[in-house]
């Protein structure tokens, strides 16, 4: 499998896509990392009040819980988690792959969910932010509230395959659908883990920043620059 670099030079899929890595990949990944945890050490260390106030949004939302609701965001939240974004995402690079009988498509949402997951990793190791103190409707991960994963993985999963949907296909009904409900998809389990007592509002506006950049990090990585299809 070889792919067309911007060189004309013909490369080894696996060597091109290593080659980009630190300077189309890493290095805007640790501006995300560094600009993430600075957020986070003010939130933590300076403005410590803010969650208290931001508490109160989720003390609205446990007051007004009904079965229908719990239900609902029970299904959003699950389709922000671990397990099925690891198995979404795989299945969609497979389908990807298929579907344009090359592999950038693929290599971007991969690049996308990867790098969104490793900041995300990285900044609990320096970040310890309590969730909200009111009752929640699961077990909280031994992770730190900021940010929030579900939302980022949700955010870098779904919104990357939507932005190659709307680059790769043409205009029709159906495709402006499926990508209204794929970018409403993050935004969905945003909130459902407002709902559910599990993060604070901050958490989930800077999870859904961290998933947003990483696909744009991703597309400029391996799509602008990739002119030939990878076979």
């Amino acid at each position: 499998m070889t792919v067309l670099d911007q060189t004309g030079k013909t490369r080894p899929l696996l060597a091109e896509t290593f080659r980009r890595l630190p300077r189309k990949v890493l290095l805007p990944g640790l501006a995300i990392y560094a600009l993430i945890v600075g957020i986070g050490l003010l939130l933590t260390q300076v403005f410590t009040s803010l969650a208290t106030a931001e508490d109160g949004l989720g003390r609205t939302f446990a007051a007004n819980r009904s079965a229908e609701g719990n239900t609902v965001s029970e299904v959003f939240s699950l389709l922000g988690s671990t397990p099925v974004i690891i198995g979404l995402m795989l299945v969609t690079a497979v389908a990807l792959r298929l579907a344009f009988h090359r592999w950038r498509e693929a290599i971007i949402v991969i690049t996308a969910v990867t790098l969104q997951a490793t900041i995300f990793l990285f900044t609990g190791l320096v970040i310890d932010r309590q969730r909200p103190d009111v009752v929640k409707l699961e077990e909280a991960a031994p992770t730190s509230s900021f940010p929030s994963g579900h939302t980022g993985a949700a955010t870098a999963l779904y919104l990357g395959i939507a932005l190659i949907l709307f680059w790769q296909l043409r205009r029709t009904a159906l495709k402006t659908v499926v990508i209204t409900l794929l970018v409403a998809l993050p935004l969905a389990v945003a909130v459902s883990r407002l709902y559910r007592g599990m993060h604070h509002p901050s958490d989930v506006i800077v999870g859904l920043a961290n998933g947003a950049a990483c696909v744009f990090v991703a597309a400029r990585a391996y799509l602008a620059n990739w002119r030939r299809r990878i076979s």
